[in-house]
């Protein structure tokens, strides 16, 4: 019987970049223009299978405002994987991308982090092009850089594939 694995995966990046309505399309695959804010974490599941491997992804979404953030740290250990997401439109969300990363890393300095530009369908309104996203996933070891949008579903499944098959080749069989 193949083993199945439980991973935890974080979401993280500024308020209002999307995390709450991207996990909603991923696990329920509807997109809602009517999420609140996040106050302090959220959890969805998510049963997948990756080249062949079953999962179950523990999806924790962290609320994304600054007077949540003291909270966070406790919720990282533990943690497989994360997302961590901004806005195409609004480049003031690639602001605090360090402490960010500082806080999902918390517990596993090489925890893989999948950077996600958000908002992808707002073609004629997004103000952060490739190569800058690009010069953020170097500066800090994100191992790959996709676009997404939560509203047309471009995407979305396979930014959580393509975390859980890097989490899968870090995890001993």
């Amino acid at each position: 019987m193949p083993k199945k694995f439980i991973l935890k995966i974080l979401t993280a990046g500024e308020g209002g970049v999307g995390k709450t309505t991207l996990l909603h399309r991923y696990v329920e695959g509807k997109f809602s223009a009517e999420t609140k804010m996040t106050i302090g974490v959220e959890f969805f599941l998510k049963e997948t299978e990756v080249d062949g491997n079953a999962a179950t992804l523990q999806l924790w979404d962290f609320g994304g405002q600054e007077r949540f953030r003291f909270l966070l740290e406790s919720y990282v250990l533990g943690a497989k994987g994360a997302l961590l997401m901004f806005d195409l439109t609004r480049p003031i969300t690639l602001d605090n991308l360090e402490q960010w990363i500082e806080i999902v890393r918390k517990g596993d300095p090489d925890l893989p982090v999948l950077f996600v530009g958000t908002k992808l369908d707002l073609v004629d309104e997004i103000m952060v092009d490739d190569d800058y996203a690009q010069s953020f996933k170097e500066a800090f070891n994100l191992f790959d850089y996709i676009k997404i949008s939560s509203k047309s579903g471009n995407n979305v499944q396979e930014a959580f594939d393509k975390l859980t098959r890097k989490i899968l080749e870090r995890q001993v069989f």
